[in-house]
Protein backbone atom coordinates (compact mmCIF):
# COMPACT_ATOMS: atom_id res chain seq x y z
CA UNK A 1 0.00 0.00 0.00
CA UNK A 2 1.47 3.53 -0.88
CA UNK A 3 2.30 5.94 2.16
CA UNK A 4 1.73 9.01 2.47
CA UNK A 5 4.03 12.00 4.24
CA UNK A 6 2.53 12.08 8.18
CA UNK A 7 1.90 16.00 7.70
CA UNK A 8 -1.00 14.59 5.12
CA UNK A 9 -2.83 12.67 8.15
CA UNK A 10 -4.53 16.05 9.22
CA UNK A 11 -5.17 17.42 6.31
CA UNK A 12 -8.69 17.27 4.77
CA UNK A 13 -10.26 18.51 1.65
CA UNK A 14 -11.85 21.94 2.01
CA UNK A 15 -15.31 22.11 3.16
CA UNK A 16 -16.34 25.24 1.02
CA UNK A 17 -15.04 23.82 -1.42
CA UNK A 18 -17.15 20.71 -1.15
CA UNK A 19 -19.97 22.60 -0.08
CA UNK A 20 -19.38 24.60 -3.68
CA UNK A 21 -20.22 21.65 -5.62
CA UNK A 22 -23.49 21.37 -4.08
CA UNK A 23 -24.70 24.74 -5.33
CA UNK A 24 -23.11 24.08 -9.12
CA UNK A 25 -27.16 23.50 -9.56
CA UNK A 26 -28.40 27.12 -10.89
CA UNK A 27 -31.39 26.64 -8.93
CA UNK A 28 -29.74 27.04 -5.29
CA UNK A 29 -29.50 30.42 -3.77
CA UNK A 30 -25.59 30.34 -2.94
CA UNK A 31 -24.37 32.27 -0.20
CA UNK A 32 -21.41 29.92 0.06
CA UNK A 33 -18.88 31.38 -2.11
CA UNK A 34 -16.53 33.98 -1.04
CA UNK A 35 -16.32 34.94 -5.03
CA UNK A 36 -16.41 38.37 -6.97
CA UNK A 37 -19.19 38.60 -9.23
CA UNK A 38 -18.13 37.63 -13.04
CA UNK A 39 -20.18 39.88 -14.54
CA UNK A 40 -17.55 42.43 -13.21
CA UNK A 41 -14.57 40.76 -15.29
CA UNK A 42 -12.83 43.12 -17.76
CA UNK A 43 -13.86 40.43 -20.43
CA UNK A 44 -13.20 42.73 -23.68
CA UNK A 45 -10.66 44.77 -22.23
CA UNK A 46 -8.25 42.27 -21.56
CA UNK A 47 -8.63 40.74 -24.67
CA UNK A 48 -7.59 43.17 -26.46
CA UNK A 49 -4.94 43.88 -23.54
CA UNK A 50 -3.87 40.60 -24.35
CA UNK A 51 -3.31 40.97 -28.16
CA UNK A 52 -1.44 44.02 -27.43
CA UNK A 53 0.88 42.15 -24.71
CA UNK A 54 1.54 39.65 -27.63
CA UNK A 55 1.89 41.87 -30.24
CA UNK A 56 4.46 43.74 -27.94
CA UNK A 57 6.43 41.65 -25.79
CA UNK A 58 5.21 37.88 -26.92
CA UNK A 59 8.56 36.59 -26.55
CA UNK A 60 8.99 37.74 -22.99
CA UNK A 61 6.16 37.14 -21.61
CA UNK A 62 6.06 33.47 -23.02
CA UNK A 63 9.15 32.64 -21.92
CA UNK A 64 10.72 32.12 -18.16
CA UNK A 65 10.82 35.23 -16.03
CA UNK A 66 12.58 36.81 -12.98
CA UNK A 67 11.15 34.75 -9.85
CA UNK A 68 10.52 37.98 -8.46
CA UNK A 69 7.90 39.48 -11.27
CA UNK A 70 7.30 41.45 -14.06
CA UNK A 71 9.04 44.77 -13.04
CA UNK A 72 6.13 47.24 -14.41
CA UNK A 73 3.50 45.83 -12.22
CA UNK A 74 5.83 45.74 -9.29
CA UNK A 75 6.24 49.42 -9.78
CA UNK A 76 2.41 49.95 -10.45
CA UNK A 77 1.70 48.21 -7.36
CA UNK A 78 3.95 50.03 -5.52
CA UNK A 79 2.83 53.46 -6.70
CA UNK A 80 -0.89 52.51 -5.53
CA UNK A 81 0.63 50.91 -2.22
CA UNK A 82 2.04 54.43 -1.52
CA UNK A 83 -0.91 56.28 -2.86
CA UNK A 84 -2.73 54.28 -0.11
CA UNK A 85 -0.66 55.68 3.02
CA UNK A 86 2.11 52.90 2.92
CA UNK A 87 5.66 53.57 2.09
CA UNK A 88 7.44 50.67 -0.28
CA UNK A 89 8.94 50.22 -3.62
CA UNK A 90 9.08 47.60 -6.37
CA UNK A 91 12.33 45.90 -4.72
CA UNK A 92 10.34 44.80 -1.87
CA UNK A 93 7.45 43.34 -3.58
CA UNK A 94 7.41 40.31 -4.97
CA UNK A 95 4.44 39.02 -7.49
CA UNK A 96 2.51 35.70 -6.24
CA UNK A 97 0.24 33.34 -7.73
CA UNK A 98 -2.65 34.81 -5.91
CA UNK A 99 -2.12 35.62 -1.92
CA UNK A 100 -2.23 31.90 -1.25
CA UNK A 101 0.63 31.07 -2.23
CA UNK A 102 1.62 33.69 -0.15
CA UNK A 103 0.17 32.05 2.61
CA UNK A 104 1.97 28.80 2.36
CA UNK A 105 5.07 30.50 1.44
CA UNK A 106 4.34 31.96 4.71
CA UNK A 107 4.18 28.87 6.81
CA UNK A 108 7.12 27.61 5.03
CA UNK A 109 9.54 30.12 5.79
CA UNK A 110 8.01 30.47 9.83
CA UNK A 111 6.83 27.42 11.11
CA UNK A 112 8.66 24.31 12.04
CA UNK A 113 6.49 21.12 13.66
CA UNK A 114 5.09 22.28 16.95
CA UNK A 115 5.86 26.09 16.70
CA UNK A 116 2.51 27.96 16.92
CA UNK A 117 1.18 30.16 14.83
CA UNK A 118 -1.29 33.03 16.25
CA UNK A 119 -4.16 34.22 14.69
CA UNK A 120 -8.12 35.60 15.06
CA UNK A 121 -10.55 33.27 16.48
CA UNK A 122 -13.15 32.69 13.37
CA UNK A 123 -10.36 33.23 10.83
CA UNK A 124 -9.78 32.55 7.28
CA UNK A 125 -10.46 28.63 6.27
CA UNK A 126 -7.63 29.04 3.35
CA UNK A 127 -5.09 30.38 5.42
CA UNK A 128 -5.92 27.48 8.50
CA UNK A 129 -5.27 24.83 5.55
CA UNK A 130 -2.71 26.17 4.03
CA UNK A 131 -0.59 26.08 7.81
CA UNK A 132 -1.80 22.91 8.92
CA UNK A 133 0.44 21.28 6.30
CA UNK A 134 3.31 22.30 8.43
CA UNK A 135 1.75 20.96 11.52
CA UNK A 136 1.93 23.84 13.79
CA UNK A 137 -0.41 24.50 17.17
CA UNK A 138 -2.84 27.06 16.56
CA UNK A 139 -3.42 29.66 18.91
CA UNK A 140 -6.65 31.37 18.96
CA UNK A 141 -7.35 34.93 20.33
CA UNK A 142 -10.92 35.92 20.52
CA UNK A 143 -12.45 39.32 18.63
CA UNK A 144 -15.06 41.64 18.89
CA UNK A 145 -16.04 44.33 16.84
CA UNK A 146 -12.52 46.27 17.28
CA UNK A 147 -10.81 43.17 16.12
CA UNK A 148 -8.57 40.71 17.58
CA UNK A 149 -8.31 41.41 21.35
CA UNK A 150 -4.98 42.29 21.83
CA UNK A 151 -4.72 42.08 26.21
CA UNK A 152 -5.44 38.42 25.52
CA UNK A 153 -2.69 38.81 22.62
CA UNK A 154 -0.50 39.90 25.18
CA UNK A 155 -1.08 37.46 27.84
CA UNK A 156 -0.55 34.31 25.20
CA UNK A 157 2.83 35.64 23.80
CA UNK A 158 4.00 35.80 27.54
CA UNK A 159 3.39 32.54 28.20
CA UNK A 160 4.06 30.91 24.93
CA UNK A 161 7.83 30.73 23.73
CA UNK A 162 6.89 29.21 20.66
CA UNK A 163 4.62 31.60 18.89
CA UNK A 164 6.78 32.11 15.47
CA UNK A 165 4.30 33.99 13.39
CA UNK A 166 0.74 36.07 13.67
CA UNK A 167 -1.73 36.08 11.22
CA UNK A 168 -4.72 38.81 10.48
CA UNK A 169 -7.12 40.03 7.95
CA UNK A 170 -7.59 43.61 9.41
CA UNK A 171 -9.57 44.76 6.83
CA UNK A 172 -13.55 42.92 6.64
CA UNK A 173 -12.28 39.99 7.72
CA UNK A 174 -13.38 36.62 6.29
CA UNK A 175 -15.61 35.06 7.46
CA UNK A 176 -16.63 37.96 9.57
CA UNK A 177 -16.55 41.25 7.95
CA UNK A 178 -15.36 42.99 10.49
CA UNK A 179 -12.61 45.54 11.09
CA UNK A 180 -10.00 46.34 13.36
CA UNK A 181 -9.71 49.26 15.30
CA UNK A 182 -7.09 52.06 14.74
CA UNK A 183 -5.95 51.33 18.66
CA UNK A 184 -5.96 47.81 17.92
CA UNK A 185 -3.72 47.80 14.75
CA UNK A 186 -1.06 50.09 16.64
CA UNK A 187 -1.23 47.76 19.72
CA UNK A 188 -0.64 44.89 17.33
CA UNK A 189 2.64 46.52 15.67
CA UNK A 190 3.81 47.62 19.60
CA UNK A 191 3.47 43.85 20.52
CA UNK A 192 5.18 41.93 17.33
CA UNK A 193 7.93 44.95 17.65
CA UNK A 194 8.24 43.84 21.86
CA UNK A 195 8.41 40.00 20.83
CA UNK A 196 10.29 40.27 17.31
CA UNK A 197 7.44 38.64 15.43
CA UNK A 198 6.38 38.49 11.94
CA UNK A 199 2.86 39.60 11.12
CA UNK A 200 1.41 37.99 7.96
CA UNK A 201 -1.17 41.19 7.38
CA UNK A 202 -3.77 39.72 4.79
CA UNK A 203 -5.71 41.83 2.80
CA UNK A 204 -7.63 41.05 -0.30
CA UNK A 205 -10.71 43.11 0.99
CA UNK A 206 -8.95 46.47 1.52
CA UNK A 207 -10.47 48.10 -1.88
CA UNK A 208 -13.85 46.75 -1.56
CA UNK A 209 -14.51 49.19 0.50
CA UNK A 210 -18.38 51.37 1.33
CA UNK A 211 -16.97 54.07 3.15
CA UNK A 212 -15.01 57.22 2.35
CA UNK A 213 -12.35 56.60 5.08
CA UNK A 214 -10.20 53.96 5.01
CA UNK A 215 -7.33 52.72 8.33
CA UNK A 216 -3.76 52.00 8.10
CA UNK A 217 -2.35 49.09 7.15
CA UNK A 218 -0.16 47.45 9.30
CA UNK A 219 2.25 47.77 7.23
CA UNK A 220 2.28 51.41 6.79
CA UNK A 221 2.99 51.41 10.47
CA UNK A 222 5.33 49.19 10.41
CA UNK A 223 9.21 50.59 11.91
CA UNK A 224 10.55 47.05 12.08
CA UNK A 225 10.51 45.19 8.89
CA UNK A 226 7.86 42.96 10.75
CA UNK A 227 5.04 43.10 8.56
CA UNK A 228 4.62 40.55 5.60
CA UNK A 229 1.82 42.09 3.63
CA UNK A 230 0.01 40.30 1.10
CA UNK A 231 -2.46 41.87 -1.99
CA UNK A 232 -4.59 39.96 -4.47
CA UNK A 233 -6.37 41.21 -7.61
CA UNK A 234 -8.06 37.81 -7.11
CA UNK A 235 -11.63 39.67 -5.62
CA UNK A 236 -11.24 42.82 -7.29
CA UNK A 237 -9.92 42.18 -10.72
CA UNK A 238 -10.10 38.54 -12.25
CA UNK A 239 -9.29 35.49 -9.66
CA UNK A 240 -8.52 33.14 -13.03
CA UNK A 241 -5.47 34.83 -13.57
CA UNK A 242 -3.98 34.06 -9.92
CA UNK A 243 -1.76 36.72 -9.30
CA UNK A 244 -1.45 38.53 -5.55
CA UNK A 245 2.00 40.18 -4.24
CA UNK A 246 3.57 40.03 -1.04
CA UNK A 247 5.89 43.03 0.66
CA UNK A 248 8.36 42.88 3.13
CA UNK A 249 11.33 43.71 4.33
CA UNK A 250 14.27 43.00 2.02
CA UNK A 251 16.33 40.62 3.93
CA UNK A 252 12.65 38.61 4.58
CA UNK A 253 12.39 38.64 1.04
CA UNK A 254 14.75 37.52 0.02
CA UNK A 255 13.66 34.21 1.31
CA UNK A 256 10.55 34.27 -0.09
CA UNK A 257 12.21 34.10 -3.26
CA UNK A 258 14.04 31.19 -2.74
CA UNK A 259 10.85 29.31 -1.67
CA UNK A 260 9.32 30.46 -4.49
CA UNK A 261 12.28 29.82 -7.09
CA UNK A 262 11.93 26.10 -5.47
CA UNK A 263 8.09 26.65 -5.99
CA UNK A 264 6.78 27.78 -9.21
CA UNK A 265 9.97 29.62 -10.11
CA UNK A 266 7.62 32.49 -11.11
CA UNK A 267 3.67 33.49 -11.66
CA UNK A 268 2.02 33.59 -14.44
CA UNK A 269 4.29 36.13 -16.90
CA UNK A 270 1.39 36.80 -19.63
CA UNK A 271 -1.04 37.25 -16.92
CA UNK A 272 1.28 39.56 -15.16
CA UNK A 273 1.91 41.41 -18.49
CA UNK A 274 -1.77 41.92 -18.72
CA UNK A 275 -2.96 43.41 -15.24
CA UNK A 276 0.03 45.70 -15.78
CA UNK A 277 -1.09 46.83 -18.80
CA UNK A 278 -4.40 47.30 -17.73
CA UNK A 279 -3.56 49.67 -14.66
CA UNK A 280 -1.54 51.88 -17.26
CA UNK A 281 -4.62 51.98 -19.93
CA UNK A 282 -7.46 51.93 -17.59
CA UNK A 283 -8.92 53.49 -14.20
CA UNK A 284 -8.62 51.05 -12.00
CA UNK A 285 -9.74 53.28 -9.31
CA UNK A 286 -13.17 53.59 -11.37
CA UNK A 287 -13.49 49.74 -11.87
CA UNK A 288 -13.31 49.58 -7.47
CA UNK A 289 -16.07 52.05 -7.71
CA UNK A 290 -18.03 50.11 -9.57
CA UNK A 291 -17.64 46.73 -8.01
CA UNK A 292 -18.06 48.76 -4.44
CA UNK A 293 -21.51 50.33 -5.29
CA UNK A 294 -23.10 46.89 -6.49
CA UNK A 295 -21.22 45.20 -3.41
CA UNK A 296 -22.69 47.84 -1.33
CA UNK A 297 -26.65 47.47 -2.34
CA UNK A 298 -26.02 44.12 -2.01
CA UNK A 299 -24.81 44.04 1.50
CA UNK A 300 -27.81 46.57 2.54
CA UNK A 301 -30.57 44.45 0.68
CA UNK A 302 -29.23 41.19 2.80
CA UNK A 303 -28.93 43.36 6.12
CA UNK A 304 -32.28 44.21 5.79
CA UNK A 305 -33.70 40.94 4.53
CA UNK A 306 -31.90 39.40 7.96
CA UNK A 307 -33.91 42.12 10.06
CA UNK A 308 -36.96 41.20 8.83
CA UNK A 309 -36.88 37.36 8.47
CA UNK A 310 -34.48 35.89 11.10
CA UNK A 311 -35.16 34.89 14.45
CA UNK A 312 -34.90 38.12 16.59
CA UNK A 313 -32.25 36.14 19.18
CA UNK A 314 -29.75 35.62 16.09
CA UNK A 315 -27.12 38.52 15.54
CA UNK A 316 -25.01 39.17 12.86
CA UNK A 317 -22.04 42.12 12.12
CA UNK A 318 -22.58 44.93 9.61
CA UNK A 319 -19.35 44.92 7.82
CA UNK A 320 -18.32 48.11 6.26
CA UNK A 321 -16.47 46.43 3.15
CA UNK A 322 -15.74 43.21 1.74
CA UNK A 323 -17.63 40.42 0.58
CA UNK A 324 -19.44 39.22 4.26
CA UNK A 325 -21.73 38.64 7.12
CA UNK A 326 -21.50 36.52 9.81
CA UNK A 327 -24.54 35.15 11.99
CA UNK A 328 -24.78 33.76 15.23
CA UNK A 329 -27.18 31.22 16.70
CA UNK A 330 -28.32 30.83 20.10
CA UNK A 331 -26.58 27.67 22.00
CA UNK A 332 -27.17 24.49 21.09
CA UNK A 333 -27.96 25.40 17.54
CA UNK A 334 -25.91 23.81 14.90
CA UNK A 335 -25.27 25.31 11.56
CA UNK A 336 -24.57 22.62 9.97
CA UNK A 337 -27.71 20.45 10.83
CA UNK A 338 -29.37 23.93 9.73
CA UNK A 339 -27.22 23.54 6.01
CA UNK A 340 -28.60 20.26 5.66
CA UNK A 341 -32.37 21.11 5.77
CA UNK A 342 -31.78 24.52 4.03
CA UNK A 343 -30.11 22.64 1.03
CA UNK A 344 -33.19 20.67 0.36
CA UNK A 345 -35.05 24.05 0.03
CA UNK A 346 -32.30 25.20 -2.46
CA UNK A 347 -30.01 27.34 -0.40
CA UNK A 348 -26.31 27.10 0.71
CA UNK A 349 -24.13 29.32 3.09
CA UNK A 350 -21.05 28.21 4.93
CA UNK A 351 -21.35 26.25 8.46
CA UNK A 352 -18.67 28.54 11.16
CA UNK A 353 -16.91 25.72 12.74
CA UNK A 354 -15.04 25.56 9.86
CA UNK A 355 -13.52 28.91 10.40
CA UNK A 356 -12.08 27.95 14.04
CA UNK A 357 -8.54 25.69 13.62
CA UNK A 358 -8.88 24.07 16.89
CA UNK A 359 -12.78 23.00 18.61
CA UNK A 360 -15.12 24.23 16.07
CA UNK A 361 -18.11 26.81 17.61
CA UNK A 362 -21.20 25.23 16.02
CA UNK A 363 -23.76 28.00 16.36
CA UNK A 364 -22.17 30.26 13.35
CA UNK A 365 -22.35 30.73 9.75
CA UNK A 366 -20.60 32.60 6.94
CA UNK A 367 -23.26 34.33 4.50
CA UNK A 368 -21.81 36.25 1.36
CA UNK A 369 -23.73 39.10 -0.99
CA UNK A 370 -21.30 39.42 -3.87
CA UNK A 371 -22.25 36.73 -6.20
CA UNK A 372 -26.07 36.87 -5.52
CA UNK A 373 -27.93 38.79 -7.21
CA UNK A 374 -30.06 41.25 -5.90
CA UNK A 375 -33.93 39.63 -6.53
CA UNK A 376 -32.52 36.20 -5.21
CA UNK A 377 -30.94 37.78 -2.10
CA UNK A 378 -34.42 38.63 -0.35
CA UNK A 379 -35.84 35.10 -1.68
CA UNK A 380 -32.55 33.03 -0.13
CA UNK A 381 -32.70 34.89 3.04
CA UNK A 382 -36.65 34.62 3.94
CA UNK A 383 -35.87 30.47 3.09
CA UNK A 384 -33.11 30.47 5.11
CA UNK A 385 -34.79 32.89 8.06
CA UNK A 386 -38.38 30.17 7.82
CA UNK A 387 -36.31 27.02 8.24
CA UNK A 388 -34.16 28.52 11.02
CA UNK A 389 -37.76 29.82 12.72
CA UNK A 390 -38.56 26.22 12.98
CA UNK A 391 -35.39 24.69 13.92
CA UNK A 392 -33.62 26.84 16.55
Amino acid sequence: MMQFAKRMEGIKASDIREILKLTENPEVISFAGGVPDPKFFPVNEIREITGLVLREMGGKVLQYNTTEGFLPLRQAIAARMNKAGMTTQAENIMIISGSQQGLDFSARLFLDKGDAVVCESPSYAGALSAFRVYMPEFIEISTDDEGMNTFELETALKTNDNVKMVYVIPNFQNPTGKSWSLQRRKDLIKLANRFSLPIIEDDPYGDICFGDEKLPTLKSMDTEGNVVYLGSFSKTFCPGLRVGWLDAASPVLQKYNIIKQSSDIHTNALAQAEIARYLELYDFDAHLDVINETYKKRRDIMLEAIDKYFPANCNHTIPGGGLFIWVQMPEPANSRDLLLKVLQKNVAFIPGETFYPNEGIKNTFRLNYSNVGESRIEAGIKTLGQVMKNTI
